[in-house]
């Protein structure tokens, strides 16, 4: 590596340091069990673990069919729709709620039917739990589609010579081959919906109690509303650390590299 190449490589490193740095020295040490413990930050916590956790077993179920879908593909048919589940990724977040707004919004013929059954999505903790869908899926997917290409079918068709059923094969082969890809691609999942904001805000609102997650209540606090700007402080050196226990956990789960 070229000497020179070192300047913009420690300037790119702090730029991504130093915010984190400056959030860690504004936090209220004295108070920060207090912080995090007020019933508003409680009760945005306690929405962002519920809705986060119920997201991920919603990615679960539908993410792990999709996976198979790609990896079992022709080539052609997996990069279409690899670029489909890869949209949300490169999509603003708020792009996403708009979008799930009107498709669920009352004017649409989705939200009517829905709204002559008496359900209401928008503004609701169901929303909340879509619109983490929405944007977390993808981590999901690609996560494990690379662990079950990376696996090959080798393994399945032999399984398959000896007698193996479909299911069994699945349940016995497959998925435990491509278990660190679907452990890695959970976590994360988990941390994505978590951490929403924008489709959350545009699709579910911010209402205390019912819509209003940790980041929703963070930006609520910095314009002059709902916790204080200390309790906000709070969750976010404590989504933080949830971001960087994820990136560890995912590194444990990682395969190691062949020598």
């Amino acid at each position: 590596m070229p000497r020179l190449l070192a300047l913009p490589a420690l300037l790119g490193l702090a730029l991504l340091v130093f915010p984190l740095g400056a959030l860690v020295l504004r936090v209220q040490w004295a108070t920060l069990w207090t912080d995090v413990t007020s019933p508003e930050a409680m009760s945005a916590l306690g929405l962002s673990l519920t809705t986060g956790l119920i997201a991920t077993a919603v990615c679960v179920v539908l993410g792990v069919p999709l996976a198979l879908l790609i990896a079992r593909s022709a080539d052609r048919t997996a990069a279409v729709l690899r670029a489909v589940v890869t949209v949300p990724l490169v999509l603003p977040p708020m792009v996403g709620g708009v979008a799930m707004l009107f498709l669920f919004g009352r004017t649409s013929p989705v939200g009517g039917m829905l709204a002559e059954w008496g359900i209401r999505v928008p503004f609701t903790t169901g929303a909340v739990v879509l619109a983490q869908t929405f944007v977390a899926l993808p981590f999901l997917v690609l996560a494990l589609e690379g662990s079950l290409r990376t696996t090959g079918v080798g393994y399945e068709q032999t399984a398959a010579g000896l007698g193996a059923g479909r299911w069994t094969i699945l349940r016995r082969v497959t998925l435990p081959l491509a278990a660190p890809g679907l452990i890695a691609g959970i976590v994360l999942c988990f941390a994505r919906a978590i951490g929403e904001f924008g489709a959350t805000a545009l699709f579910a609102g911010n209402a205390p109690g019912v819509t209003q997650t940790m980041p929703l209540a963070i930006y609520t606090a910095f314009n002059g509303a709902g916790v204080s700007q200390g309790t906000a402080v709070a969750l976010s050196l404590l989504l933080l650390v949830t971001a960087v226990a994820v990136l560890l956990l995912v590194r444990a789960w990682r395969a190691e590299p062949p020598r």
